[in-house]
């Protein structure tokens, strides 16, 4: 039985235990969490120890692996704490909110024998599994463009508003698009050398006002990406979409062919973003023939969790990986760098209106 000690008993964190629940030989064991209702409900959920601080948990040497789930900017603190332990790490997007950070890890790390998988789910939904298995396949020659659209709901609610402020999450470029620019760098098999941005915060979180201050994070955006080989990425971001029926869509053309990935939005939120737990079984039954001809997710997966039983999926590698003690994790500490470079070089694009040059930021 693999033992999971999870850092971060919010919303994502315990999708995680939902989805670890599903899996066979793991458990959730421990978890630590600040706020007292994240943490009793995710220790009811998990059957679990709590931890009111990160650093009695780990003291507390129960667990054979970690997951980091906290809030974005305090990823970087936790990798540093889980390192010294020498056990597998699974640290959920972005690896840090700074590029700094990111390469403070990239270092500390060197040498160490345990994996570090940074959670990038998009990777293993289905129909974006689908996708890069027809470009290994060559249906569309080599790879030109990507074009990547994700229209959907504002950002939910999170415990003391971290995600309202680029301070703590990194910008919406960081927070959010991580995912697709690390997409954009898999499918082009090249890394970035420059990014131009416009965006705004011209919709949601307008009229909130928090003891942090105004929400500044962005959102809506356009963001183009030119990669060393000559290839390019575009995303067409809206944050104000609700009910959009295909919330992302990612296409891939090259000389021969053009492939796409056509990705609904979460299956428990309605248009005006409200749960409706009561309601998710009889919605997944009535879209059965939708869910088989689409993502090809069984249903128990889709009620896990919000991403389309990716992580599901990604926990199975994770744990495959973790049991056999070879090999390297799918999404490298390199990834993750990658995509937070990324994004943040958007977000300074956006606010500066000049085009960021990457060359020489590698790894």
């Amino acid at each position: 039985m693999i033992r999971y000690g999870l850092i971060g008993a919010g919303m994502m964190g315990q999708e995680h235990i939902r989805n670890i629940a599903l899996l066979e030989g793991a458990t959730v064991t421990a978890v630590a969490d600040p706020d007292a209702g994240m943490r009793a409900a995710a220790m009811a959920s998990a059957g679990a120890q709590g931890f009111a601080d990160a650093g009695d948990l780990i003291a507390a040497n129960c667990c054979d692996v970690y997951l980091i789930a906290a809030p974005n900017d305090l990823h970087a603190g936790l990798v540093q704490q889980l390192l010294a332990t020498d056990k597998p790490i699974l640290v959920e997007k972005p690896l840090a909110t700074t590029t700094a950070d990111c390469r403070d890890l990239l270092n500390m790390a060197q040498g160490r024998v345990a994996p570090i998988w940074v959670a990038m789910e998009y990777r293993f939904m289905p129909p974006v599994q689908r996708l890069i298995q027809a470009l290994d396949q060559g249906t569309v020659g080599v790879p030109r463009m990507v074009a990547i659209r994700e229209h959907r709901f504002p950002f939910l609610q999170k415990v003391d508003d971290w995600n309202r402020f680029n301070a703590r999450s990194g910008g919406t470029l960081v927070e959010k698009c991580c995912h697709f620019w690390d997409l954009m760098r898999l499918m082009l098999r090249a890394d970035p050398v420059r990014v131009y941005a416009s965006a705004g915060v011209d919709v949601n979180h307008r009229d909130e006002r928090y003891v942090g201050g105004v929400p500044d994070i962005v959102d809506n955006a356009y963001v183009v990406v030119d990669f060393a080989n000559g290839t390019r990425g575009m995303l067409d971001l809206c944050m104000f979409a609700e009910g959009s029926h295909w919330q992302e869509i990612i296409a891939v053309t090259g000389p021969t062919a053009r492939v796409e990935a056509l990705i609904p939005g979460p299956a428990r939120f309605t248009s005006d973003g409200k749960p409706r737990e009561a309601q998710l079984i009889t919605s997944l039954r009535a879209l059965k023939q939708e869910v088989r001809e689409t993502i090809h997710t069984p249903p128990e997966l889709l009620i896990a969790g919000d991403h389309h039983g990716s992580t599901f999926y990604q926990h199975e590698r994770f744990l495959n990986l973790v049991r056999s003690g070879k090999g390297r994790p799918e999404v490298s500490l390199e990834d993750g760098y990658w995509s937070v470079l990324v994004g943040e070089a958007a977000e300074e694009s956006a606010r500066s209106g000049q085009a960021i040059d990457l060359r020489g930021r590698g790894v």
